[in-house]
């Protein structure tokens, strides 16, 4: 008898994205000139143009992607955007926003430190995927997290 199959293969978290894209052959591209995504594996659609399936490597996470398939499933493109966001904590979110800015991000929400102790911003891809980029800069407890938090937003409670 065979070796013992992983259930969760090397490489792989508990939960991973998978991202539909429309036009995933460039999008792999893109992700590795934004992101610095190395590719792992594709497999072309039966036209031998599209992407059935991919897997990409960011950091130590693995993202899959397949091409968009409207009677199966639909990139945020089609459906007019996505309530996802994918989240990257990195060593430098300055240098690495302004990476993916310069590969044709558009930023949604600027870098700022926040309250929670990140320093965070937004970009949304071409492809209608958006992106939280974050360098955790400073431990905060959650007393003083829900402070920060009243104080952000006029003095609501936010805990």
């Amino acid at each position: 008898m065979a070796g013992r199959v992983k259930a969760i293969p090397e490489g792989f978290h508990t939960v991973s994205a998978h991202l539909v894209v429309s036009g995933a052959a460039k999008a792999i591209d893109f992700y590795k000139k934004a992101f610095g995504a190395e590719e792992i594996f594709r497999m072309p659609g039966p036209d031998g143009q599209s992407v059935m399936h991919a897997e990409l490597r960011i950091g130590d996470s693995i993202i899959m992607m397949c091409e968009e398939f409207p009677q199966m499933c639909k990139s945020p493109k089609s459906l007019g955007g996505s309530p996802v966001t994918l989240h990257l904590y990195v060593n430098d979110a300055d240098a690495a926003l302004a990476k993916a800015s310069a590969a044709g991000c558009e930023v949604t929400m600027p870098l700022a430190d926040m309250f929670w102790g990140d320093r965070y911003g937004k970009v949304r891809d071409p492809f209608g995927h958006e992106w939280s980029i974050a360098t955790h800069v400073e431990d905060v407890s959650p007393e003083e997290c829900a402070k920060r938090c009243a104080a952000a937003f006029g003095g609501k409670s936010c805990g």
